[in-house]
């Protein structure tokens, strides 16, 4: 995480079955534009919904670069809700720990926008795009 020290980030949990799925077209899209300009895309594959991310790391990413030409980072496959939560999203969900609000994830391709310090600033659910025009300002935003 120490490499993402003074940049903007994206996380997503992902699913490779869901009718969110051709979001990573857009996300794809929006990290070859922002890459370079202090912003990343992370991509937390997750088969909390609907058994929607059934396969392996391998599969998935076998899937993502094949059908999408993803090539922003996606991470190992996790848990992001349930007793089995990964750390990051008790972070990103928990007021307690992130300082800014509780929430929780509803589906796959929820958004969460870290800033440059690692503050949380918004969170995005799925049917928000994410080329979305709020997202967009949030990144080019100095």
């Amino acid at each position: 995480m120490s490499e993402l020290e003074g940049k903007k980030v994206m996380i997503v949990n992902t699913a490779s079955k869901c009718g969110f799925t051709p979001q990573y077209e857009q996300l794809e899209e929006i990290y070859q534009k922002y890459k370079d300009d202090n912003f990343t895309i992370i991509g937390f594959p997750a088969n909390n919904f609907m058994s929607q991310e059934p396969g392996s790391n391998e599969d998935i990413k076998e899937f993502c670069t094949l059908n999408y030409g993803v090539t922003f980072p996606m991470m190992s496959k996790i848990s992001v809700k349930g007793d089995d939560m990964h750390p990051l999203y008790q972070y990103l969900t928990k007021k307690d720990q992130n300082g800014v609000l509780d929430n929780e994830v509803k589906w796959n391709f929820q958004k969460y926008l870290i800033n440059e310090d690692g503050t949380l600033a918004h969170v995005f659910y799925s049917k928000t795009l994410p080329n979305d025009e709020e997202i967009i300002r949030w990144i080019e935003a100095k």
